[in-house]
């Protein structure tokens, strides 16, 4: 682990702890080895250093929109965590074929399918690039979710620390039904992988994905 590396991990670390009451024992259950795609929903910005400080030492890369880079200090610590920069609306294929090789290398891949933070921690909309990754890398999804730390605010303000729930569950990959990959066969993969995070979260987060039932899986192979 380089020296900025070790430097940002500890930062991160001590950030949260001075914001959080973190419950991080179920990242036990994160292999320690091999490619994988961490799925995760994204409720404000602080979850992702906090995550990201407790999947060490393995190395962790996630898909970071390329405006971020502009400021320079913020560019130094997505290059020194070996964030992935997208580009707004679309254009990605060198990103892909980036995040393509850190998954044959045998690292973490973090995404958060919706894209953008949702601020109240209900479950928004979600977008099917993370489905043509998982095909094509035919690397184990791991579903990861959070909450409660959408409360953060109020509670600083009572110079308070907020609990901050962690939630794994089973390992998956995908699979093309028939080969078929068209957008409704992309879309209904989504939705089978969006459920698995919804599972996991308490009933009044599950926002869009509320509603769908667990008998709709049937492009997921669970590890």
């Amino acid at each position: 682990m380089s020296l900025s590396r070790r430097f940002l991990v500890a930062l991160f670390r001590g950030l949260s702890d001075a914001v959080f009451r973190v419950h991080a024992e179920p990242l036990a259950g994160v292999p320690a080895h091999g490619p994988l795609i961490i799925v995760m929903n994204h409720i404000n910005i602080l979850e992702i250093p906090l995550i990201y400080a407790r999947l060490q030492p393995r190395a962790v890369h996630g898909l970071v929109l390329a405006d971020h880079w502009k400021n320079p200090v913020i560019a130094w610590g997505l290059n020194a965590c070996g964030s992935i920069p997208l580009q707004r609306g679309g254009g990605n294929l060198a990103s892909f074929k980036k995040a393509l090789d850190v998954l044959d290398a045998g690292e973490i891949l973090l995404i958060m399918p919706e894209g953008t933070r949702s601020g109240t921690g209900k479950l928004q909309h979600a977008h099917p690039g993370v489905v043509l990754l998982g095909l094509k890398s035919k690397a184990p999804i791991l579903p990861i979710v959070t909450h409660g730390g959408e409360k953060y605010k109020d509670n600083l303000k009572k110079l308070r620390r907020t609990d901050f729930y962690i939630a794994l569950g089973k390992p998956f990959t995908l699979k093309a039904a028939d080969g078929a990959l068209d957008s409704q066969a992309r879309n209904q993969m989504l939705d089978e992988m969006m459920y698995q995070l919804a599972a996991l979260l308490p009933p009044e987060y599950r926002g869009e994905y509320a509603n769908l039932p667990a008998a709709t899986q049937k492009s997921l192979e669970f590890c």
